[in-house]
């Protein structure tokens, strides 16, 4: 085996930059170069994965064996390498934001800061690739506890009731259901390897079933169901780049990724598609869509009004995931993807506005698109994305995910889809109109951008956000190859 296709050199890369950032703490240069380079070793070495993987190939390596049977693993599938180039490629632009807000905005710690996302970077990446339930469960805790600091960062009462929550949601739900889902699976099973078409086929009944799957769907937090969903909106308390990274770049999207592999290679769409046992997952994820819409629209602050928007987003990717089509699979994926783009440029443009003209509120924006009109650009491209408007990323997933509840006839998920594109419409383009078409509000103080590399970031990911609409073969690719069950 090559460096070129083992994943294990994904994960070692940024453990490795997380050690020389810390080594590199007293040269802020020095520290934030380290930082860059190993985000771009990183890509590289998930970019050369992907010509294996998508010619059938599976890269494949063995980290520790614990007990016969138990091992850690890593294996690429199309779905674990789409995530990965999804994170590690946003994790380069976040980066170089990353640089311009907290200079901007003199944040302390930043050392830490730096170190905690290559953390977290190397776990998302076992996440993606691992091989088996163990593998996944390990480092989905690894996560959590890598992006704990990140959250409570200003140490302030509020961030570390934030914090509190945030580690009580996510270990609970962990701990007391995902891993007892896990316990059960291998007694099920006999094993806990992630196979195309499932290993429960045969093993147990559909109410056994139906149990499982409830526990490995609130027990993935990370993905946000309601009522397990307040730790998301608690961590906007974090600096700008955090949001971005909890949700866009790593944290949701390890959960509703997991989500899908579960059900894709744990359960297999083919063994559970028609049972009664499993219908409940559309329904709780057709209501958190729409309520989680209803409470960003009603929302003044916006980074509140973009974690519920994220809230709702993300169980799109459940919903087309419970849908268990294979075109709606399909769209999960690609929703991944779609929404990441779509979604960490709008939360640039929160943390530029932030900077810059130090408003938080929503219905303090008027007129802020004649002062900053790159940022309030990019902001639209973001929002409209979101909305499912071509020639977008969101129209692209959001149209196989609504093509395949009408092939199956879900009629309930068709209007709810339709429902929360209007609600979309609703929560954003009031921010919008507001930004270029009222007259700026009275006593407002004249500013222009934020920092150079925060508006480069920004401008780089609403690029994105149009490029994978036009240029959508690979992530199509890779997700028709996880539809059709490799």
């Amino acid at each position: 085996m090559t460096l070129a296709s083992d994943p294990a050199v994904a994960l070692a890369v940024p453990a490795l930059g997380a050690v020389l950032i810390a080594l590199a703490g007293r040269w802020p240069n020095l520290r934030e170069t380290i930082t860059l380079i190993t985000a771009a070793l990183l890509f590289a070495v998930v970019v050369a994965l992907l010509p294996q993987v998508l010619a059938g190939e599976r890269p494949a390596a063995l980290l520790l064996t614990m007990l016969p049977g138990l091992a850690l693993e890593l294996r690429v599938e199309p779905l674990g390498m789409l995530f990965a180039l999804v994170a590690a490629g946003l994790w380069i632009v976040n980066s170089i934001y990353s640089v311009g807000y907290m200079r901007a905005n003199e944040e302390e710690h930043q050392t830490r800061f730096y170190v905690c996302f290559a953390v977290a970077l190397a776990s998302t990446m076992g996440i993606a690739f691992a091989g088996n339930l163990l593998t996944l469960f390990l480092f989905y805790e690894a996560l959590t506890l890598s992006t704990y600091p990140l959250v409570t960062h200003h140490g302030t009462p509020e961030a570390k009731r934030a914090g509190r929550l945030y580690l009580g949601i996510l270990i609970g739900t962990s701990i007391g259901l995902l891993l007892l889902g896990i316990v059960w699976t291998w007694w099920l099973a006999g094993t806990l390897e992630f196979k195309p078409g499932g290993i429960l086929a045969g093993v147990a009944d559909e109410r056994v079933i139906g149990g499982l799957l409830a526990l490995y769907m609130f027990g993935i937090g990370k993905a946000a169901l309601m009522p397990l969903h307040r730790w998301l909106p608690a961590a906007m308390v974090a600096p700008t780049p955090v949001s971005a990274l909890l949700h866009a770049v790593a944290v949701v999207k390890a959960g509703v990724f997991s989500v899908v592999k579960v059900i894709v290679y744990v359960f297999g769409v083919e063994t559970i598609a028609g049972m009664k046992s499993v219908e409940w997952l559309p329904v709780v994820a057709g209501v958190t869509i729409v309520i989680a819409s209803i409470i960003a629209l009603r929302s003044d602050n916006l980074k509140r009004r973009l974690a519920y928007s994220t809230v709702s987003q993300l169980s799109y990717v459940v919903l087309a995931a419970a849908l268990l089509t294979p075109l709606s699979v399909l769209g999960a994926a690609l929703h991944i993807a779609a929404h990441a783009v779509s979604k960490i440029t709008l939360f640039f443009a929160a943390g530029a506005i932030y900077t810059a003209a130090h408003k938080t509120e929503v219905s303090q924006l008027d007129g802020i698109g004649r002062r900053m009109p790159f940022t309030m650009t990019a902001f639209t491209i973001g929002a409209l994305s979101l909305i499912g408007i071509p020639p977008l990323a969101g129209f692209v997933s959001k149209w196989y995910i609504l093509a395949g509840a009408a092939a199956s006839g879900q009629l309930a998920a068709v209007a709810v889809l339709v429902a929360s594109t209007l609600l979309n419409a609703g929560y954003f383009l009031p921010i919008v109109y507001a930004a270029f078409f009222k007259p700026p509000r009275e006593g407002d103080a004249g500013h222009g951008e934020a920092p150079m590399p925060m508006l480069l970031a920004m401008g780089v990911t609403a690029l994105l956000t149009m490029f994978l609409f036009a240029f959508a073969d690979q992530p199509l690719a890779l997700a028709s190859r996880l539809a059709a069950g490799e």
